[in-house]
């Protein structure tokens, strides 16, 4: 890898990782995400770091360039965030039902106590 793209692959990765350690001081990124992405940020800096490694992987999987070797891992990754958000809607999809339904029974234990002291 020319080092030119060595230096801004570099800078990006490091940038990644900047950023995400940012967004959690800010709490704008809960912890128990946070370090999926640090991970993946020191990931990105490693590969960046150690070429090598990317191209023995990129031998290891068969792919024939290392882009196509991150393409593949990115794509993994996406497919398995996608499915962690998924569970985590799925399980507060949950909780708001059972809330909705708590509030309904709440709501008319209120009115037949309402209606009881009215008479």
């Amino acid at each position: 890898m020319p080092i030119r793209q060595k230096v801004v692959a570099f800078l990006i990765a490091i940038s990644i990782f900047f950023v995400i350690l940012e967004l959690v001081r800010r709490r704008k990124l809960r912890e128990e995400y946070s370090w999926l992405w640090l991970l993946t940020g020191a990931l990105l800096v490693t590969l960046t770091i150690w070429y090598d490694l990317l191209v023995r992987i990129t031998d290891l999987i068969g792919a024939v360039a290392p882009t196509s070797t991150l393409f593949f891992f990115a794509l993994i990754f996406l497919i398995l965030v996608c499915v962690q958000f998924s569970m985590r809607i799925s399980a507060l999809t949950n909780q708001v039902k059972d809330l909705a339904q708590e509030v309904t029974i709440l709501k008319a234990k209120v009115d037949v106590q309402g209606k009881g002291t009215e008479g």
